[in-house]
Parts: C-alpha cells; sequence; structure tokens
C-alpha cells in the first residue's frame, strides 16, 4: 500500500476545519495546525462581547472533531512563524512539520489602516479572546458608572463609539443600543439611559455597504430606534487621549472605541520562494485554490483571492466562500485530479440589529424585521458545530427573548496572582 500524502492545513476557521472533515482520510494523513485548540465561529463574537453568549457555547474543541478521523486526522497546537516551500516545511514556536500538499486558511486580522499603533487604545472583535477583552471593559464601565458620583466623569464613562458601518460594527452598535434601552432601567438603575452615548461612524455614504440599499435603510432605521447616533462619510485619524480625531479634523470624546473597520489577510514569513499576495494582503490563487505558481500549496477562505469576470475583486469574505472552498478542493483532492473549478454560490447576507431587528439579502427575496431576525437565529444555529453548543445557544437566546436580565453579565478578570497575596 502506498504511503499517505502528508497534508498540512494552517488555520481551522470555516475553511479550515470543513476542509479536513472532508478530506479522505484513506488518502491523505491530514495534521491541523492553530494557535489555538479550538474552533470559533465568528459571526458570534458580538454576542461573546455584549455577554449575550458565554465563550464557549460559540466554541467546539478540535481534538473532538479530529478524534473521528483517527488514525488519519491530528490537532497540533502551534503559531506558525514561517513556510519553508523548497523544504516542504511548517515551522512553529513548538515544532517543524513536513508537508507533500500545504493548505493557508489563516484569515484575517484587523486592519488599522495605517495607524499603527492604534490597537493598543481601541478594542476589536476579531476572536473569542478580543470579544472577551472588549465584554470585560464594557462591564467595566457600567460598573463605574453606577457608582460614580460626577455627572461629567459618568458621561465621559458611558460614550461608547463603534467605527465601521458593516455587519459587525451595526451588530455591536445595536447590541450595545439594547443595553441602553432595556439593561440599564433593570440592573444599572443609578445610571441615567440618556446619558450612555453610542456613536457609529462609517466612512462610505450607508451602513452594511456591501449589502442592498434595502438592508442599509432599514440597518439605519432600526440603530435609530435604539438610540445609535450615526455618522456617515467619515474616518477616523487617530485616538489619543480617549479624543477621535476624524479625517476632516473635527474630534470628539469617546471613553471606549470599537474597531470594525476593516480587515486584511494574516502574514506567514515566507523563507525559500515566494507566495503572491494580492489586494487586502489577500494569496493570489487560480480558479483550484492553488497558490499562484505552486501546484502544492492552496490558500482557502478569506486569505484566498481569485479575481475573474464575475469577482473582479475577489469573492466576498464571508463565511459560505470559505465553506464552498473547502469542500470544493476536498472533492478535488480525493479524486486524484483538478477537474472541478471553484464557482461561488451566493446564498445572500444577513445582520442583526437586536431583539426582532434585522436585515437579509438573500438568493431571490430581501427580509427585514421579524422575519430576517428568526431566518438570522436560524442559519447561525445549524451552523455551529457540535449539538451541546447548539443547545445552548439556544436556551439563552429563547432566554434573553422573554427575560433580559442574564446570569453572563460577569466580569472576569484572569489573574496571576490570588487576590491576597498580591504583591
Amino acid at each position: 500500500m502506498d504511503a499517505k500524502e502528508k497534508v498540512v492545513v494552517i488555520g481551522g476557521g470555516f475553511a479550515g476545519i470543513n476542509f479536513v472533515k472532508r478530506l479522505d482520510r484513506r488518502r491523505y494523513d491530514v495534521t491541523l495546525v492553530d494557535r489555538n485548540n479550538f474552533h470559533s465561529f465568528p459571526p458570534l463574537f458580538y454576542q461573546v462581547a455584549a455577554s449575550g453568549l458565554e465563550p464557549a457555547s460559540i466554541s467546539f474543541p478540535f481534538r473532538r472533531e479530529m478524534r473521528k478521523m483517527t488514525p488519519g486526522g491530528t490537532y497540533h497546537m502551534g503559531d506558525v512563524k514561517a513556510i519553508d516551500i523548497a523544504g516542504k516545511k511548517v515551522v512553529t514556536q513548538y515544532e517543524t512539520l513536513h508537508y507533500d500538499r500545504l493548505v493557508i486558511a489563516t484569515g484575517t486580522t484587523n486592519n488599522f489602516f495605517n495607524m499603527p499603533d492604534i490597537y493598543k487604545r481601541v478594542f476589536t472583535i476579531k476572536s473569542t479572546g478580543e470579544a472577551i477583552r472588549c465584554r470585560n471593559e464594557i462591564l467595566d464601565h457600567l460598573e463605574r458608572a453606577s457608582i460614580c458620583r460626577d455627572d461629567e466623569a459618568r458621561k465621559r464613562l458611558l460614550s461608547f463609539t463603534v467605527i465601521g458601518g458593516g455587519p459587525t460594527g451595526v451588530e455591536v452598535a445595536g447590541a450595545l443600543g439594547e443595553m441602553k434601552r432595556y439593561i440599564l432601567k433593570r440592573e444599572y438603575k443609578s445610571i441615567p439611559p440618556e446619558q450612555l452615548v453610542i456613536t457609529l461612524v462609517e466612512g462610505s455614504d450607508r451602513l452594511l455597504h456591501a449589502m442592498s440599499e434595502t438592508a442599509s435603510e432599514f440597518a439605519l432605521k432600526y440603530l435609530k430606534e435604539l438610540s445609535v447616533n450615526i455618522v456617515l462619510k467619515q474616518t477616523m485619524k487617530s485616538y489619543d487621549d480617549n479624543v477621535i480625531t476624524f479625517a476632516d479634523g473635527t474630534t470628539q470624546y469617546s471613553g471606549m472605541v470599537i474597531w470594525t473597520a476593516g480587515v486584511t489577510g494574516e502574514t506567514i514569513s515566507v523563507e525559500n520562494g515566494t507566495i503572491e499576495r494580492g489586494p487586502g494582503n489577500r494569496i493570489m490563487v487560480d480558479a483550484f485554490n492553488r497558490v499562484n505558481g505552486h501546484d502544492d500549496i492552496f490558500a482557502l477562505g478569506d486569505i484566498a483571492i481569485y479575481c475573474d469576470d464575475r469577482y473582479p475583486r475577489g469573492c466576498p469574505q464571508l463565511a459560505q466562500v470559505a465553506i464552498q472552498q473547502a469542500r470544493n478542493l476536498a472533492k478535488n483532492l480525493n479524486s486524484g485530479a483538478m477537474k472541478t473549478p471553484f464557482v461561488y454560490n451566493d446564498k445572500g447576507s444577513m445582520a442583526t440589529i437586536g431583539r426582532n431587528r434585522a436585515v437579509a439579502d438573500l438568493k431571490h427575496v430581501r427580509l427585514t424585521g421579524f422575519v430576517a431576525w428568526f431566518v438570522w437565529m436560524f442559519i447561525h444555529l445549524i451552523s455551529l458545530l457540535g449539538m451541546r453548543n447548539k443547545m445552548v445557544v439556544l436556551t439563552n437566546w429563547v432566554w434573553a427573548y422573554f427575560s433580559y436580565p442574564t446570569s453572563l453579565r460577569l466580569l472576569f478578570r484572569p489573574s496571576r496572582y490570588p487576590l491576597r497575596d498580591r504583591p
């Protein structure tokens, strides 16, 4: 029997995990490498940040999934530091892995648009850890404001700004708006609701620019119903000492800035060879997701870009693109030949703006309001890995629908020392 080809997959997001699950383990020995030991569900990071869901409910251990693939599938924890193309090696901080075929599915990271130090002062929601940090900061501001006796100081604590009017920005702003409208009077009675100010800043002329104008109009309407201030055609230039400076020179105080404005491809050092990068620092691939100039290296999901007549700027960076690319590549590799080029089947996009408020541009219909919100919940629920995760999320959503108070607004801060033993 011929030895199995060794396939190393970097990244366990939508693309990586779907590819690994569908690869023929009788033919390939697959190793998944990821800096975390779990798969996360990015569309619901904002709910972790808003204390709507616990982190574990949208995370799934890789080892539980890989166990089903034994002996043909293994997981290795590690942050990939370099790819040696000539030597066919992947180097992490812990080990060196050899491959016959390499699949890069590292996804994207935050794009701060030539403001390299801004990450030290703003809060982001691109990972479970970032969402937890954001949640802690929001709760910290609310707790401190609830005991603050100075009106001006309280207002400064309660000034929140969301940068970026895409789906994540709209969803975060909507979640904060629901806190203002429903949670303060129940759990933070000492805080006057009008003192909590939420501002959403978008650089283009409308929210949800990648969606239909109908979706944009209803998103704007729903956010205004939740008392969110909307600023369009404005970009942030800097953020220092809690003061935002915009491109036109105007300034605004903000006690907390949540950045959702853009993404850029994750970067990995490449040795003894080159990997071509395109717009957005994405890896250039052909119609079969082969990295340009390489027959044994592939890229999937948000990190990959293939431009054609249909998508001259590449496919949108959506979960469905990543999932479909992963399944198509697995199908081709399982057949032993690159027979089927990737063709994106656009199933639509959606965003939620709080309870009963959502917008959805589906393949043949546009939905708004409660119907869109229900469809959004259903699609996200069935997309989660693991029955336990599905049940926990459903339980939280049903409970939150009928009763806003939740046990999830807990402020946990990691500590190196027991409190009484701290130096």
